[in-house]
């Protein structure tokens, strides 16, 4: 069992590298921190692997771990470095696409970190209410309030700006 977990831990880590670190990069804003917050999440996971009682739920189980570690880092950073979009990733259609999308990810920023966790969890890695409730140890009406809120300040937020 414990061996099995560690495969399927280590394959799922394997296949959605490039995933994880990005949302360690929507917590932290820095490409450096975001590389050492993966890297402590899989170091965690590994030495905590037989504390996950069902292989099935590897992916929130190690969701939890990478958000708290990426939680814990920016609370032990002080000075944020101003949040960075990587612009040549972004795959737009216009300029006026580019612009909207910046103005999201600006707004998803200013979020206070619970509202944040659940909007990227839902939107950016397409998870369900109740993988979100597991990975935030909330219960599916919470992620549903937070969801509901999140979007509705971004929306106020993209409202007050476009005046």
């Amino acid at each position: 069992m414990l061996y099995e977990a560690q495969e399927v831990l280590i394959e799922y880590i394997k296949e959605n590298e490039e995933k994880l670190y990005k949302i360690a990069y929507t917590y932290t804003r820095d490409k450096d921190l975001a590389l050492d917050v993966v890297q402590e999440a899989i170091t965690k996971a590994l030495e905590n692997i037989s504390k996950l009682k069902h292989v099935e739920y590897v992916k929130t189980w190690f969701y939890r771990i990478l958000i708290n570690e990426s939680l814990k880092s920016i609370k032990n950073k002080k000075n944020l470095v101003e949040y960075e979009i990587d612009l040549n990733k972004m795959h737009t259609n216009s300029e006026d696409n580019l612009v909207d999308n910046l103005d999201i990810y600006n707004n998803i920023e200013k979020l206070n970190n619970k509202l944040k966790t659940v909007i990227v969890l839902r939107f950016f890695e397409n998870l369900k209410i109740e993988e979100i409730a597991y990975i935030t140890k909330t219960n599916s009406n919470t992620v549903k309030s937070r969801l509901y809120k999140g979007i509705s300040e971004i929306k106020n937020n993209l409202k007050r700006s476009n005046i």
